[in-house]
């Protein structure tokens, strides 16, 4: 869906990558420039399946003679992505204002978790960091326990790569249209907070509490993971009183005046104290099959390689195991792009010869 768009990418981690990646899964040509003799980040692989779909060169960007190859690149690319400190690219002399001259219609794609402003753009932090300060961990545990969000998915992923994604292609539609150039500041803070708008909206019904177990999705019983008798889990979160009712009647507690009360803070903690008990009584198979079918709105709740082998997710081809790694297809789905197999995973460098061959086949007056 996006060919014809050429995005460059300066190598760095988490986000700004993923970012990168979808991007090359949608389509878009994206050539990722690595460091010249790095490494991976610690826990990475040489070839990270976060690359996949985007060609690799290795440059210096302190050298000046890879500076110069750098520079002709921006000039024939629609975007940039980054995601160093604020500051950082405007010491190697290419950040925005540096590259403007060179493509004024230039999008220059910047991924941070704290924004290129305020009191802490300067100082370190990870996705834990950036949802704490937002709001957006706050109802992220059953209440009372620490809140603790699913690693990097909604901080890096989504409010960071998502929101950088997005931003890029706004901006490239603008810039198609006319409107020149433009920066994006695509901060963690700002998109984990955006995202916390729909909850905002449940407050403004009085469905939200700023005190935990108490709101709507936050403390009920019909909504939380329960442990089944083998060691694994069930999610549960059956909102609607149609589905509340059909919940009830698959595991005989129709009549049960402990579940009358649906929406009852009051009664949430007993409530759910009885289901957990129901629930240890019996493997998560068994409750698989209880539910199967049904719109009690019950689901297992899986790691990713129990996820592979559900039957609904293999049926929608989403786990894919290419040479070892296991990774999800691209999403969302097109009905004129029916393949979802991921794109190939480039090596360090592999693309380096044909990149230089094809700049030079293409000369500018770039300095």
């Amino acid at each position: 869906m996006l060919e014809g768009l050429r995005v460059i990418e300066i190598e760095g981690l988490g986000p700004a990558p993923f970012a990168a990646m979808l991007l090359a899964d949608l389509g878009a040509e994206v050539i990722v420039v690595h460091r010249k003799n790095g490494s991976p980040a610690p826990g990475m692989p040489d070839r990270s399946l976060i690359d996949r779909g985007k060609q690799s060169i290795e440059l210096d960007l302190k050298d000046a003679g890879d500076v110069k190859l750098f520079r002709r690149l921006i000039a024939r690319a629609e975007a940039l992505i980054e995601g160093f400190r604020p500051g950082v690219m405007e010491r190697l002399g290419l950040g925005p204002e540096d590259l403007k001259p060179l493509n004024p219609d230039l999008i220059y794609g910047r991924m941070t978790g704290w924004g290129q402003f305020g009191p802490r753009a300067q100082t370190a932090g990870h996705d834990l960091n950036y949802i704490g300060i937002s709001g957006a961990a706050w109802y992220a545990a059953n209440p009372g326990e620490p809140p603790f969000a699913p690693p990097t998915l909604v901080g890096d992923i989504g409010g960071g790569a998502l929101y950088l994604a997005v931003g890029v292609l706004a901006g490239v539609l603008a810039a198609r249209g006319g409107r020149g150039g433009c920066v994006v500041d695509a901060a963690i803070v700002d998109g984990s907070a955006h995202m916390m708008n729909l909850l905002m909206a449940l407050a403004q019904g009085g469905g939200l509490s700023m005190q935990r177990g108490k709101s709507l999705l936050d403390g009920p019983h019909w909504s939380r993971c329960y442990a089944s008798g083998c060691g694994g889990f069930v999610s549960v979160q059956c909102l609607e009183p149609k589905f509340y009712a059909e919940f009830l009647a698959r595991l005989g507690l129709s009549e049960d005046p402990v579940f009358a009360a649906q929406f009852d803070p009051d009664a949430w903690p007993r409530q759910s104290a009885v289901l957990a008990g129901i629930f240890a009584a019996q493997p998560r198979s068994h409750w698989e099959a209880v539910f199967e079918g049904s719109d009690a709105c019950v689901a297992p709740a899986l790691d990713p390689l129990q996820s592979a082998r559900d039957p609904h997710m293999k049926a929608r081809g989403v786990w894919h195991d290419i040479d070892g790694a296991l990774q999800a297809a691209p999403a969302p789905r097109f009905s004129t792009r029916p393949d979802a197999t991921p794109g190939p995973v480039p090596a360090r460098g592999e693309h380096g010869d044909a990149i230089r061959a094809w700049l030079e086949a293409e000369p500018t007056n770039v300095k």
